[in-house]
């Protein structure tokens, strides 16, 4: 079994993330690529003390970008998840 600080890598403030927040109280948060719904779920709810109504997650790919002397990296993929909470319940930011 994962640590629930392991499963939440950091919660994603975006100009989306923000949006999301202030009409559908939904939170962004990246989280390791091996985490499922479930998992996702009971680390939100034992960290922050809030009640998850449901989870989306979605696969970031890595993208190849290139230097200067035409060498090729790729970038980091990672995974997304949108964490709605039940009515009522909001994860203090400060």
């Amino acid at each position: 079994m994962k640590a629930s600080q392991d499963i939440i890598r950091n919660m994603s403030l975006t100009e989306k993330g923000t949006r999301l927040t202030e009409e559908a109280n939904q939170y962004l948060f990246h989280v390791r690529l091996d985490a499922n719904k479930i998992e996702i779920k009971r680390a939100i709810e034992e960290l922050f003390k809030v009640k998850v109504d449901k989870v989306n997650t979605m696969n970031r790919p890595g993208k190849l970008k290139r230097d200067r002397r035409f060498q090729y990296g790729r970038t980091s993929a990672f995974k997304r998840a949108i964490v709605t909470l039940k009515q009522g319940e909001t994860i203090d930011l400060t």
